[in-house]
Parts: C-alpha cells; structure tokens; sequence
C-alpha cells in the first residue's frame, strides 16, 4: 500500500469520525435544552443586547455564594 491509499483511508475515516462527533454535539444541544438545562436562544441574542447595562444571562453561583460571604 502506498501513502496516496493510506492519505485516502485516512481522509475518510477522519470524515466519518467529525461528522458522528458533530451529529453527536447536536444531540446533546437538543436534549439539554428539552430538559431546561439551557436556553440556548438566550445566547443566541447575546449579539443583538450587547449593552453594558444589560442584565447576565445566567447568575454565576460562584460569585453569589463570595458575594454572600462577603455580606456576613
């Protein structure tokens, strides 16, 4: 086999791989927003309110909980 045959082998099963990888990330966008995990059209319009005073699209836990300790 010469290294044309294993370019050409190689080129398929790597596109075979990114198009299961890529079908496989689209399935885990759709579930997670059908269980409410995330909204991702929320983040889709993160371009169009690009103000500073715009409200966050998700509170950070982590800053809340600093905030609250902070508060004490």
């Amino acid at each position: 086999m010469d290294i044309r045959n294993i370019q050409g082998y190689a080129s398929f099963f790597m596109t075979i791989f990114l198009v299961i990888v890529l079908y496989g990330y689209i399935i885990h966008l759709y579930r997670s927003e059908k269980r409410g995990e995330r909204d991702y059209e929320k983040y889709g319009n993160i371009a169009l309110d690009d103000e500073i005073d715009s409200k966050p699209i998700e509170e950070n836990p982590k800053a809340m909980s600093e905030n609250e300790e902070q508060n004490k």
